[in-house]
């Protein structure tokens, strides 16, 4: 019986680590295009297939179109958020090529503890 209970408890800490790890904040703070980060900031193609680590990032293979909201900055500086299609989330900016812009200038706002969960359909989850 208690090795039971000691696999059950092993089990419930692996998954809390698992979803505090996809919880993780990437950034504090991040470039948008307008202070709600509603506006597309850039429409970029992908230059190489990227399968993100986890469901916060956006999947995605070489020649598709992203729409971009948002640039997480100061530190992650280096993965932007937008779209493809139904699909949102986090992809690196060495992956895209930029092929428009719609915005010049940016605004710095914090990020939110939402910025970091999954969106699967109307709400928000973490694996």
């Amino acid at each position: 019986m208690s090795r039971i209970l000691d696999q059950r408890i092993l089990l419930l800490v692996i998954s809390f680590l698992t979803r505090l790890q996809s919880t993780k904040v990437l950034s504090e703070w991040k470039k948008c295009g307008d202070q709600e980060c509603e506006t597309t900031m850039s429409r970029v193609q992908a230059t190489t297939d990227f399968l993100g680590p986890d469901c916060r990032y956006l999947n995605f293979k070489t020649g598709e179109e992203i729409m971009v909201y948002s640039k997480l900055s100061r530190k992650n500086e280096d993965l932007w958020i937008g779209s493809k299609g139904k699909d949102f989330g986090y992809f690196p900016k060495d992956a895209v090529k930029i092929e428009e812009v719609f915005i010049t200038e940016e605004v710095e706002v914090f990020t939110k503890e939402t910025d970091f969960l999954c969106l699967h359909g109307d709400k928000y989850t973490s694996e």
